[in-house]
This record gives C-alpha cells, structure tokens and sequence, in this order.
C-alpha cells in the first residue's frame, strides 16, 4: 500500500486511552516520515505506531511506548508480531544505564538434538518449520514484562489497546490481505480448531479482522499479570493444543521459563559508541566484528554503491558469517570465544582473506583459527523527549510462524526450533547453516540473527535501528549503520536504498531489485554469483539531529509507519 493510502469505511470505532487521546481502527493512513520534538515511534504497522504514541502522550516513557506497540503488532500484524514468539529488546535510558533483555524462545524439555532426523539420519526439515512440533517454548509475554519495571505507567494501560484492537477488531491493508490469502492452506492443515484467519471468501483491504480469542488471552495478561499467560487457562490451552498436535511443549516448560538481562554488547566506531544484544543474538558478534574490519578500510572514500565498497563488504559479511556458522550459540550452554572473535589479532588474522578485485570462495574461505579461552520477523524503535531510546526485535521466524493457532487463544506458535542447527551441515529455512554451538538441547536458545542496536554520540541516543529478515538482518543493520555513519545518505536514503546481502553459504551475493547495473555488472565480472531477490528486511529507524529534532523512518517495503508528536 502507497504512503498516505487512505482506508476509510462508514463506521469508525476508535481504540482509546482516555477521550482525549484515540487511534481509529476503521480510518488510518501510513505515514513513513516524522519529524518532531517530543517522541517517536516506527513500526511495521501503522496502528502499532500510533498505540505507541498514544502511550507517550499519555505520559509513558520509551520503555512503555515499546510494550504497548509490542502488544499492538501481536494484533494487527499476526505474521510476525506475536506474544507466541520472542525477541531481544536493547535500551538506552535517560540515566545513561544501557539495558539488553533476552527472551528468546527455548527448546522444550522433550526437545534433543535429533529430534528432526528420520531413522536413517535424514533431516525432516518440515518438522522444524511447519507445525506444532516446530514451536519453541515462548519468550515474548516474559521479555514485556521484564521491560515493564523500567516503565512508567500500569501493564493494564499499554496492554488495553491491543485488547480493544483485538476485540473489536481493525481494517486490513492489502497486504495484509494477500498474506492472509496466500497462507490458507497452510492455515488449515496445521490447525486443529477455527482460526480468525481462515474465512470463505477471499480477504480483501477492508475487510475487518477481528480476534476474540485473543482478546481474551490479553485480558488474562491485563488481570493476572505474567503469570496469566505462562500459568492458568491459556498455559492449559497451550498444552491441550500440543496434545491435539503431537507437540511437546508442556506445563513445566511454561511455568519454568524466564526473561534474562543480559550484559550489552557494546564497541566503539569512528567516534561513536554502539550499543547491540549479546548472544544468543549473533548479531552482537557479528555486527561489532564486520564494523571493525570495516573500520581499517576508507570506505567512505570509496563511496556508496561503488564496486569497491560493495566488494569489500560483500567478503567483510562472507568471513563473519562463516564464523558464525563454527562458533556461535547459546552461551549459557556452549562457550563461545567472543573475546577472542573480537580481538584486533583476530580481525588482522581474517582480514588476510580479503582480496580486493575478487570474489572470494566459500569452499575454501572457512572459519578462522580460535584457540580455547577462558525471515519473518518484526521491529520497533522509540525515542521519548527525555533521552529514553528501545529498539525491539521480536520473531514468530518464518511468517506466520509454524501457522499453528493456540486453539481458544487465538495466538499463533513460532516454528523458531528451526533456528537451532538441526543437523550440522544443514541448511535451515534461510539458508543459514549451524554446527555443534548452536545443537538441539532442553532448555538452550536457538541462535539468532535479531540485532536491535543504538548508536550514542556523546553519551546520548543518535540512532535507534532493526530490522526483520532472517540471516539478513545483520548485515542490513550493519549496512544502515554505515549509510548514515560513513556514507553520510538521508535517514531516508539510508533505510530505502536497495541492498545486498553475503552470508558465507550459499555462496551467492543476494542484490535486491533497483541495485545499480554497473555495479552489479563489475560484481560479476569478478567472478560473484548473483541473485536478484524481493525485499530484504524492513529497516525501522530513528536518528536524532543536532537540534534535538527527532526523525523517523518507517520503510517503504512494507505497510511501516512512523508517527509521533
């Protein structure tokens, strides 16, 4: 849908905090720039976008807007906004604290390292991503709440928007509609009860969607707290559709599952200091590995979209993800050498793979020497006008998830246990391929791309960013981040400009569609395979300017939005 498409219907109910402040259901517009004082919020729906706002307005902080739009997208973009899910929230707060939140889905108790291979040791890869055998125990509801103790307002005002969203329901864009229809059958043969997603007739923009089951569920949260998502009638509805499904995730693996602080991964840049999630996102070894490779190189002298800037972060991406394929995983479960992959000798010892002019070879570029120490997905970001800055991640994995529905609770389950390596070697939904770190084991969270981050100029909030996009992720925000930093583009530019993205295996450099001729031209010259695909990721970012103005970008590849006030 076009930006400013306006979707109108005779009736409008309007959603409400309080009779001054509302959004209208039945009569909103998609808004991609914002520019402002006060706060700002940019998410992959419009109407999640104004909850948000609505929220600061009501006198709620960064921390607040970000629950109560969490809550929101598990409403109205039920592909991959979700309280079945997980996700990674990273934080800046007025006092200068920085703030990493893990809630990471988990294997179940029942869950081990074969649990996906057939009896002759064959990978049954529909098993991890379709179904309810593919869900992970769900982090999402814990990860809100505890964010909550650094909010300001009750859980019960930023959870009732959702509710009445929900209840009551909300007109779909077409997308929205063209995701709903594409995913019907799919819906009905992994479904064991009536799902709200699943009608007759075709869906249509228009139309509305509404979800009483869901309300529901929501409202146990309001009255009962975590404890009404994780124990009680949903826990036992969860469980009971596990049973109908030949699932296994079970009432202790609920009631034991808890949201963890984790200590950020932060590093400087140019001048800059950057704060993003530590494992088990990859991201936070990852991004502060390809930006100090980057760091050696004067790539800005180089220019944005010029051949050598894209050769040489196109091989930078190449041998961060081939470690990532060796090393990464859970550290509560599995030691990874973080210290060493991002030390200045390790770095050195990579960058002595690189040749400019060249494609490099997967086959024989592989993970580097470390010696023993001691795609769908959705984001937000949100800046307050007290320096409070949130950039949330938040998965179901593959859209719509395992498109299982939590029979009476209206919810979908992510299909998040393909993320683990479910048999080393082997290639995952995205492609992505994993090894002992990242094994099958009860209780471990799967690896993940999810990289919210914060750039601090001086101390205080500059830019907030994410992105959907499976293993693109990192490499998208670390492209965005050197847009805005070393390229010097638009926010604008820097989050719609088209993008490109090498993750080690396949050996193939994906180029989104819009990238320039002559540079892909030159690219293949040098001997790189390329492929032309659809959209990668949906960059949501806020920059902070020298007068204090606050700019957000909602992407123009999909229904984004940002608003603020």
């Amino acid at each position: 849908m076009k930006s400013g498409f306006l979707l109108t219907v005779l009736v409008a109910i309007s959603v409400q905090v309080s009779a001054q402040d509302r959004i209208n259901a039945f009569d909103y517009a998609i808004q991609k720039t914002f520019k402002g004082k006060n706060g700002a919020v940019v998410s992959a729906h419009p109407l999640a976008s104004q909850v948000g706002v609505m929220i600061l307005k009501k006198g709620g902080n960064a921390v607040d807007a970000a629950i109560a739009t969490q809550l929101a997208l598990a409403v109205v973009y039920p592909g991959a906004g979700n309280i079945g899910g997980g996700g990674f929230t990273v934080a800046h707060l007025s006092n200068g604290q920085n703030i990493t939140l893990d809630y990471r889905e988990k294997a179940p108790h029942a869950g081990h390292r074969d649990m996906y291979l057939d009896a002759n040791g064959n990978a049954i890869m529909d098993k991890s991503q379709n179904g309810h055998l593919a869900a992970g125990v769900p982090g999402a509801v814990a990860g809100m709440f505890a964010a909550h103790k650094y909010a300001k307002l009750p859980f019960r005002d930023l959870v009732q928007p959702a509710i009445d969203l929900a209840e009551y329901g909300f007109i779909i864009t077409p997308e929205e509609a063209k995701n709903l229809n594409d995913d019907r059958n799919i819906f009905i043969k992994y479904n064991t009860r009536p799902t709200a997603f699943v009608k007759n007739d075709p869906w249509k923009a228009g139309d509305t969607l509404v979800q009483k089951e869901l309300a529901e569920t929501l409202k146990r949260m309001r009255d009962r707290g975590q404890k009404g998502f994780y124990q009680g009638k949903t826990a036992k509805l969860i469980v009971e559709e596990m049973k109908r499904g030949n699932g296994i995730i079970t009432l202790k693996d609920l009631k034991s599952y808890q949201a963890k602080e984790r200590t950020p991964s932060v590093f400087d840049y140019k001048g800059y200091q950057v704060v993003t999630m530590p494992l088990p996102s990859s991201g936070g070894v990852l991004l502060p590995m390809m930006m100090k490779m980057t760091e050696r190189f004067p790539v800005a002298a180089y220019g944005f979209h010029s051949l050598k800037a894209v050769q040489l972060m196109t091989e930078i991406e190449r041998l961060a993800y081939a470690d990532r394929a060796k090393y990464l995983g859970d550290p509560d479960f599995y030691k990874v050498p973080v210290k060493t992959l991002l030390s200045d000798e390790y770095i050195s010892q990579r960058l002595r793979l690189y040749h400019p002019d060249s494609a490099g070879n997967s086959r024989t570029i592989q993970e580097g020497t470390v010696q023993p120490e001691s795609e769908e997905t959705t984001h937000l970001s949100v800046v307050d006008k007290d320096g409070n800055a949130v950039s949330t991640t938040t998965t179901l994995n593959g859209g719509f998830g395992s498109h299982t529905v939590v029979g009476g609770a209206g919810f979908l389950l992510n299909n998040e246990m393909d993320d683990f390596s479910v048999k080393p070697g082997v290639p995952n939904m995205y492609g992505a391929v994993g090894g002992e770190a990242n094994a099958i084991v009860p209780g471990k969270r799967m690896l993940s791309s999810m990289t919210p981050t914060i750039v601090l100029k001086q101390g205080k909030p500059f830019i907030v960013a994410g992105t959907p996009g499976g293993t693109t992720i990192t490499t998208s925000v670390y492209q965005t981040l050197l847009n805005l930093l070393d390229f010097n583009l638009s926010t604008y530019d820097a989050v719609n400009k088209p993008k490109f993205h090498m993750q080690w295996l396949p050996d193939v450099l994906f180029i989104e569609k819009g990238f320039p001729e002559d540079i892909v031209e030159g690219l293949k010259k040098m001997g790189y395979s390329i492929r032309f695909r659809g959209a990668i990721g949906r960059t949501e970012v806020i920059k902070i300017l020298e007068d204090g103005t606050i700019e957000a970008i909602g992407d123009n590849r999909g229904d984004d939005a940002a608003e603020g006030f």
